[in-house]
């Protein structure tokens, strides 16, 4: 009995994707259908539809419709019957107005380019190996690609002697690199850093993204002094000071240039390993961009916003001159609030800034949080307030964000929303955003 009644309704609903066809046909084509062919649609239309109302049989639906697509076989035109073609077209263009839509509205993807946030959120960051027995497997190789967004670099001695470190020179980086052209995925033309190593005389380089931290590499591999002596591009900054102070750099021609180099003083024969690291794929998440057009922005969330009317030098200099970009920092100031830093602490309207775990992270230097420092707008003994038409963000690597502090106030216009949900790569972090 059950089955019987599921069948009914099933044909009735067939029968209205009829209707619904013939109608659409009728809509299309009646300016230039025969006379006799449109009375004839629009009768077996008229029939079929009278038969829905009237619940007819499943019998009865099944002869009618067989009857009305033999008219539409021959009024439809374009529209009916359709080729495999122009169905699987119509497909995918109305997945992409979808997507499209979702994306505009409601939830955006995004890649964390830089390690501004780390370690809330993590750019792309290397993954040191100081012993060659540390490194995967081309069986692991292969897994890290999948799931972690691995991609490994191995440097090999070109000749005996000790490695050096050329310093400065460079883009936006404390080793020396040049920004040469390359390619995205090995096919969209794109420009990438190329980093230069010597072994005594000899030169051996590596291509990296413009993104990419080869610094952090190069001082996790070669300067660390263990473990928990986290990598900050001041602490290597300071590090090459105090050296060249010490005399332990030396002058090396590179490309043209003189260029001061760190002594590392891990000598190496040819072929054995220089520096083996793997680039670890930034993270990858979803963005809310709804709550912002019914809530204000709340200090301490993740916050999401277009760089593209930021109009100062930094931010021109840090986006690449892009036309439009967005970034992620950290919300640590809204209207009205006045801001103040006192290394390590972040200090928001006289007290301590709260609503967040990395600001008690950061103001305690808690695990790798290396502190607030103040820099720029916000150096020591300096205050600054939010004005009423925008917004102060800060990075939760506070040694190594370029943010409010270099380009100032986004503009209120600008907010486009709050991370959701870390969906790539599968580490620990993968689920809900922080």
């Amino acid at each position: 009995m059950f089955g019987f009644f599921s069948q009914e309704r099933k044909m009735r609903d067939n029968a209205r994707n009829w209707i619904e066809l013939a109608d659409k046909v009728w809509h299309f084509r009646r300016d230039v259908l025969a006379p006799k062919e449109a009375t004839e649609l629009r009768q077996q239309t008229d029939v079929l539809r009278g038969q829905v109302k009237a619940k007819a049989g499943a019998a009865d639906l099944k002869l009618t419709i067989e009857s009305l697509e033999e008219v539409l076989r021959r009024t439809g035109g374009a529209i009916y019957p359709k080729t495999s073609l122009v169905e699987n077209v119509e497909f995918f263009l109305v997945a992409a107005i979808v997507i499209l839509g979702i994306r505009t509205y409601f939830v955006q993807p995004f890649k964390i380019p830089t390690n501004s946030m780390w370690p809330t959120y993590y750019g792309m960051t290397p993954e040191v190996f100081t012993d060659k027995a540390e490194e995967p497997s081309a069986a692991a190789v292969a897994a890290r690609a999948v799931l972690f967004g691995a991609w490994p670099h191995r440097l090999d001695a070109p000749a005996d002697g000790e490695i050096l470190i050329p310093i400065g020179g460079g883009s936006r980086s404390i080793v020396h690199c040049d920004v040469v052209p390359g390619r995205s995925w090995g096919v969209i033309p794109t420009e990438v850093r190329e980093y230069s190593i010597l072994v005594g005389d000899a030169v051996v380089k590596t291509k990296v993204p413009l993104d990419f931290d080869f610094d952090w590499a190069v001082y996790e591999a070669f300067f660390a002094s263990g473990k928990g002596d986290t990598y900050t591009q001041r602490k290597f900054i300071e590090l090459f000071r105090a050296r060249q102070a010490a005399g332990e750099t030396v002058p090396v021609r590179l490309n043209g240039q003189v260029l001061l180099c760190l002594r590392t003083g891990k000598f190496v024969k040819t072929g054995e390993r220089v520096l083996a690291f793997d680039e670890l794929t930034g993270d990858q998440l979803f963005v809310d961009r709804v709550s912002y057009h019914f809530m204000r922005p709340q200090v301490g969330q993740g916050f999401v916003f277009r760089t593209d009317n930021i109009r100062s030098p930094d931010m021109q200099y840090a986006a690449g001159n892009q036309i439009e970009s967005y970034y992620i920092k950290r919300l640590v100031g809204t209207p009205g609030d006045t801001l103040e830093v006192r290394e390590p602490v972040l200090y928001r309207n006289g007290k301590p800034i709260t609503g967040a775990s990395a600001f008690e992270g950061n103001a305690k230097r808690l695990g790798v949080y290396a502190g607030y420092m103040a820099l720029r707008d916000l150096e020591p003994g300096k205050t600054i307030k939010v004005p009423e038409t925008g917004f102060y963000a800060m990075g939760d690597n506070s040694g190594n964000s370029m943010d409010s502090r270099y380009w100032g106030f986004v503009p209120k216009k600008d907010a486009i929303g709050r991370p959701l949900f870390i969906y790539f790569p599968f580490t620990k972090r993968w689920g809900p955003a922080r």
